[in-house]
């Protein structure tokens, strides 16, 4: 388990852990959803039971099979419907910012400068 652990530390981006798998993936999908795949991903790993005592091989098919059904969530669907991250799960991908705190802001700012 550690070697393929080891492996995996070297990818960085969404496409190589893609090509990493085998797993098919349209750029079109990967270039728009790159970081809500992987956090899906991440999240998949950590809701899966027993991956620590599988084999490389099994861990390898394991990893595989979630990576590629993090994948397709965002083939039909967007970001904003999945909500991975906080801030479309909080505000249903709107952020909210009072008057009063830009106004404030712009004070901060102009006595710094």
């Amino acid at each position: 388990m550690q070697d393929l652990i080891t492996r995996l530390k070297a990818l960085s981006s969404a496409e190589e852990f893609l090509r990493f798998f085998g797993v098919p993936f349209a750029e079109r999908v990967v270039h728009v959803n790159r970081l809500h795949i992987l956090k899906r991903f991440h999240q998949y790993l950590h809701r899966a039971d027993g991956l620590a005592e599988l084999d490389d091989v099994e861990l390898f098919r394991r990893y595989r099979e979630l990576l590629a059904r993090a994948y397709l969530d965002f083939v039909g669907s967007s970001a904003q419907r999945e909500k991975v991250f906080k801030v479309f799960q909080e505000t249903e991908g709107r952020q909210h910012v009072a008057l009063d705190a830009l106004r404030e802001s712009l004070v901060d700012r102009r006595r710094a400068a």
